[in-house]
Formats: structure tokens, sequence, C-alpha cells
């Protein structure tokens, strides 16, 4: 098992306060695809995973984790976040990449876990959608889908 800072040096992590740091999207599918314990988690809502669309991790024999960070349509942070988390995934050396729309809620999800004793959590920089372009419009200047890494339509 590789330590914390391996990670760091191998896969260029920016430090962050609270969690392991944050990696771009793609040294985050290099790590999925090179740690066979690595686990994406997209932390966003229902709604988002249907109607924007998921990471495609199949060529890595992988799915991403869906959990929820905040429940849609209220928007409430999810009570059963970090017990879910933790029920399904025992490992707590492990990478674990947080992925959302665009890095916020992601971050807050790597600190929680952070706090609930997983080393090794991971901030995805810009998340699945990136920050808004010129255009005020998401997905061309930064994130998952920006770096052309595979995603699909639910």
């Amino acid at each position: 098992m590789a330590r914390q800072d391996d990670i760091a040096g191998a896969y260029a992590l920016t430090p962050a306060a609270g969690y392991a740091g944050d990696v771009a999207p793609a040294a985050a599918w290099k790590l999925l695809g090179e740690r066979k314990d690595a686990v994406l988690i997209d932390v966003r809502t229902r709604a988002e995973w249907n109607y924007v669309g998921l990471p495609d991790l199949e060529s890595l024999g992988k799915k991403p984790a869906l959990i929820e960070w905040q429940v849609f349509p209220s928007m409430q942070p999810n009570p059963e976040f970090v017990a879910a988390l933790s029920g399904a995934l025992p490992d707590r050396a492990a990478p674990l990449l947080f992925l959302c729309r665009s890095g916020a809620r992601s971050a807050a999800a790597a600190k929680a876990m952070t706090a609930a004793g997983y080393s090794t959590c991971l901030n995805v920089a810009d998340g699945f959608e990136g920050p808004l372009d010129a255009q005020a419009k998401r997905g061309t200047s930064g994130g998952w889908k920006a770096a052309g890494l595979p995603w699909r339509q639910t």
C-alpha cells in the first residue's frame, strides 16, 4: 500500500486544509487506473447524475460511487453521508477521490471523510463541469468533461 506522500508526489496534489489535497482531473483518472483500491465518489445530486451525466469508469473496470452530499431538491446536507460511505468503504487508507460540479461540495466531503478517519481523501479540482466560461456555461474551461475524460449520459 502506497503512503499518502507517495500519492502526493506521483499525482501532483495541491495541498488543501482539512484533507489530503486537490488533484487535477487527468491525474485523478491516472490514479484510478493505477490503484486498484482507488474509488471515485460523485457527491452531486441525483438530478445532476441523471441530467448532466456521470464519469464513465468502465474501461478501468470500475464504477463511481454515487452518494449525494446535499439532498435534492432541498439541498440540505445529507445527514447519512459519512455513515453511508464508511459502511461501503471499510479501507480507511484507500485513495478516495471526491467529485462534484465545480469542486466545492467535493472538498467539503473530503474534509468530512478525513475527519472520519480516512487518510487519503482527494478533491477532483474543478469537478465534473468546471467553472463558468466567458459565456456563463460550464464544461468547457475546466473539470472532468473539459479534460476529455470518459463520461456518459444516463
